[in-house]
């Protein structure tokens, strides 16, 4: 591994009854690490006990959150204990801790803001992974970054960030699709990321919290939420305009049929409103969502504003 002298590296694991595979996670990534952090997510088994003792630091949620409540307060945490470096991974013993060194090496060696633990480059270990898996994490790939296509392994957890990166990372999904909302927040800014091959243990593992289908559609329902309200003009403006011409439609067909036989047909009137109603609702939240946008935006800029000026003075007058 790189000379990390200059660096304090520290894991975040977020746990939701993992008593099983906990201790194993732990004692293996403090091999690597500084220190780790779990996250103990409201579990109603062992866990946050067992890491104790394993030497993690346990920060416990009294209710399950989800994944990615559990993230930000481990980033929290490990910001204020002065890590430079963060690597999260998941507490269920998929990721094999050895592969920490290879997962901070890109950083490490200046080559990457973000480092993602792929199962699908040359090299990586994912022969025990069920076709089911694979299947799905390629469907999901697609969906998260349809236009970047060099990152093979969207669904990942098993990463390391700059603590710069995790400083300005805003962190909104709760659930498990935070992976995916995550990385389209850091592709979104063209931050460095780079891939680099992991293993992954998923024989004869029993402490998955997810299904396949849960999981599938609690990431989907995430990107959907993210990409409305990241970009609302688009993804609800386009179905507004569809709408409004499926309406305009619906009332020349109307109008039609009444100039040539002089029948009123309430069915079609009903289908051209119904389809205005909508269009105007559609369009009527891309409004709203995008100016909500532009005053949190504005309200971000006067506070950097404020705090940098604050700043600037502490040091005229330290001077």
């Amino acid at each position: 591994m790189p000379n990390n002298a200059n660096h304090k590296i520290v894991a975040v694991i977020p746990a939701y009854n993992e008593e099983k595979t906990i201790c194993w996670v732990v004692l293996g990534s403090l091999k690597y690490l500084d220190k780790v952090i779990v996250v103990d997510d409201g579990s109603t088994d062992m866990t946050a006990e067992i890491a104790k003792k394993c030497g993690a630091i346990v920060i416990q949620h009294k209710t399950n959150l989800g994944k990615g409540a559990a993230l930000r307060t481990g980033f929290n945490e490990a910001l204020k204990r002065g890590a430079t470096i963060i690597v999260t991974l998941d507490a269920d013993g998929q990721h094999n801790p050895r592969d920490i060194p290879k997962i901070v090496a890109p950083i490490l060696n200046d080559e990457a803001e973000v480092v993602i633990g792929s199962r699908f480059i040359e090299d990586s270990d994912n022969d025990d992974m069920p076709k089911y898996r694979k299947i799905g994490n390629k469907l999901l790939n697609f969906i998260t970054l349809p236009w970047k296509r060099n990152i093979t392994d969207t669904q990942s957890g098993f990463r390391a960030y700059t603590s710069d990166i995790i400083k300005e990372l805003y962190v909104k999904a709760d659930n498990i699709g935070v992976d995916s909302q995550v990385l389209m927040e850091l592709t979104k800014e063209d931050h460095k990321i780079v891939e680099v091959p992991i293993s992954c243990q998923y024989r004869d593992l029993e402490t998955s919290t997810y299904n396949p289908i849960r999981h599938t559609l609690s990431v989907i329902s995430s990107i959907l939420v993210y990409v409305t309200e990241d970009r609302p003009l688009f993804f609800l403006g386009i179905p507004a305009i569809i709408f409004l011409f499926i309406s305009i439609g619906f009332f020349l067909h109307l109008l039609d049929i009444f100039n040539r036989t002089r029948y009123f047909s309430i069915e079609i009137a009903l289908l051209g409103f119904s389809a205005l109603f909508t269009g105007l609702i559609f369009a009527i939240a891309a409004l709203i969502l995008f100016a909500i946008g532009r005053t949190i935006i504005r309200l971000i800029q006067k506070n950097l504003e404020i705090y940098s000026y604050k700043e600037y003075k502490e040091d005229e007058e330290q001077k």
